[in-house]
């Protein structure tokens, strides 16, 4: 009966250790948040806005020569035979069509620069978050954003180091009701 009692004894403290000793094996961290201040995602950010001013401007400009063709040709309709008129409004269209086209390809060239811009930077910080999880011995790592409760450790201030990230930038207030 005491060689249970001991055995009891040995099983609560060793189970009791073990529960404590697991708790300390999850972490959290705000992915985005990592992302967000990686000085290579800013460097991307700021390039692709770069871009895309640049592709504004050539849509920009599209749009006011089909404006003013269109203004144009509607102000001289009156002046003109039925067959001139309907060649201009077929150039019309066609210049539309290709006015949608360059938005699309712009938009979508965007987004193919985007994702093949983040792709070595998203490695880089999951093999960043590793390597802090590894070094305090965490087993599981969750995203912070879908946590209620956050008791395990956060691994923002290893990873910030790893990564040599930025500060936060400033969030846009939201407007008071």
């Amino acid at each position: 009966m005491k060689n249970f009692r001991t055995l009891l004894l040995i099983a609560v403290f060793t189970l009791g250790f073990a529960g404590i000793s697991n708790a300390q094996k999850i972490g959290h961290i705000n992915y985005q948040r990592v992302i967000d201040n990686m000085p290579e995602t800013r460097a991307l950010t700021a390039n692709l806005e770069k871009i895309g001013k640049t592709y504004q401007g050539e849509i920009e400009g599209m749009k006011k020569k089909l404006e003013s063709k269109y203004q144009k040709y509607s102000a001289e309709q009156a002046t003109q035979t039925e067959e001139t008129n309907k060649k201009r409004a077929e150039e019309v269209q066609l210049d539309r069509v290709k006015y949608e086209q360059a938005q699309k390809a712009a938009y979508q060239e965007m987004q193919a620069k985007q994702n093949a811009g983040l792709e070595p930077i998203v490695k880089k910080a999951e093999k960043a978050i590793e390597e802090a999880a590894a070094e305090k011995g965490i087993l599981y790592v969750f995203e912070e954003k879908s946590l209620i409760v956050k008791k395990g450790v956060d691994l923002y201030d290893a990873v910030k180091a790893k990564l040599g990230l930025l500060k936060d930038l400033p969030r846009p207030q939201q407007p008071q009701k």
